[in-house]
């Protein structure tokens, strides 16, 4: 039988995003081994902030055409204490999500087998949320400016952008994920009563979307009430949308709540699928721990079960997270972001020890 060959383009990036998709892409061949279906051809781009320090450029102008030939993207990290976080974000990750309108990003949190929450009244079940962040407009649209620099009255705009058709779809993105996952609940998150244009109009549209959905319950939340929801009532929310701005906040709090952001994956996400879509761990370069070994590895696996299953192979990627919660069960492989000694390299090793077993 011939087997499938997924193109993937893998970008480490800075930091210990480096070191986490290396031990990816080991878990990724093993899983393959075991699958006996399909395979991976790598390609492997040194972009990032070593680069921009050589050439002035953290990716090539074209890098993001590039990019259009894959299959999909996995991403490590990009950030270095020595460079402005604006300066890397926008020239690497932005530079790629906005032009491949990658405009549904998605998080997934729950607590993983063996894993504590920080919240006292949390043992599994009650914290299993989706949060579904617009990835294209809101404060990264990139409008603004500065004027009179270095003068009494210089000026910096950054300019919300919203509009109709960016939110309509990223609205009925929510709405569908919803309808997809047992509960079918939907929260909007927003600040409307203060910014009183763009979010209302947020409001306004999720009304709107809403009747397509009858089997879909949802409700609105002010942001700032949503964090108290959150913590306090975790049970009660299930799948959640919002701005750019504030799913990139919110998220973080529930990769916290979950026991670490170390745990956390994203998927930045083409839904149409014209365009590759691009896959990495919710954590940043971390360059406190970058070198030591001891990153954690099971946000970027988690992250890879959720492009398996953007590929089309969902037994798969549930096949990689059995793996991954039956190490993370054992506190002995827990990373020093759980609390545990364990490395990397002893993480990597079990999943890919478990994986070729035989009760996975």
């Amino acid at each position: 039988m011939t087997r499938k060959e997924y193109k993937i383009a893998a970008i480490g990036g800075d930091g210990i995003g480096v070191e986490v998709v290396d031990a990816c892409l080991e878990v990724l061949t093993a899983l393959a081994d075991r699958a006996g279906s399909f395979d991976f051809n790598v390609t492997k781009f040194d972009w990032g902030t070593e680069r921009y320090k050589r050439t002035g450029a953290f990716m090539p102008t074209d890098g993001a055409d590039q990019l259009r030939a894959f299959d999909a993207i996995l991403f490590g990290a990009v950030g270095a204490p020595d460079v402005p976080d604006h300066l890397t974000l926008w020239g690497l990750r932005l530079s790629i999500c906005q032009p491949l309108d990658q405009y549904a990003n998605v998080r997934p949190t729950r607590v993983l087998a063996g894993i504590q929450s920080p919240l006292r009244h949390v043992n599994g079940g009650e914290l299993d949320w989706v949060i579904v962040r617009e990835n294209s407009e809101g404060e990264y649209a990139g409008q603004g400016g500065r004027s009179h620099p270095g003068l009494p009255l210089e000026v910096a705009t950054d300019v919300s952008i919203f509009t109709r058709a960016g939110i309509e779809r990223i609205m009925r993105f929510a709405f569908r994920l919803a309808q997809s996952r047992p509960r079918k609940l939907l929260t909007v998150v927003t600040k409307s009563n203060a910014q009183r244009h763009g979010m209302v109009l947020w409001d306004e549209i999720a009304a709107e979307v809403a009747p397509e959905f009858p089997d879909v319950t949802w409700d609105k939340m002010l942001v700032d009430a949503m964090t108290v929801r959150m913590t306090m009532n975790p049970e009660s929310l299930d799948t959640i949308v919002a701005t750019n701005l504030h799913a990139d906040i919110l998220s973080d709090l529930a990769a916290a709540l979950s026991g670490s952001i170390g745990v956390a994956p994203t998927a930045n996400l083409n839904p149409e699928r014209e365009t590759p879509s691009m896959f990495e761990p919710i954590h940043g370069s971390a360059f406190d721990i970058t070198g030591k070994g001891v990153a954690n590895p099971i946000g970027t696996f988690w992250t890879a079960a959720m492009m398996l299953e953007h590929l089309g192979e969902k037994p798969a990627g549930d096949r990689l997270m059995k793996a991954v919660e039956f190490v993370t069960a054992n506190p002995s492989l827990h990373t020093p972001d759980l609390g545990g000694k364990a490395t990397t390299r002893m993480v990597t090793d079990a999943v890919i020890d478990t994986l070729r077993g035989q009760n996975i």
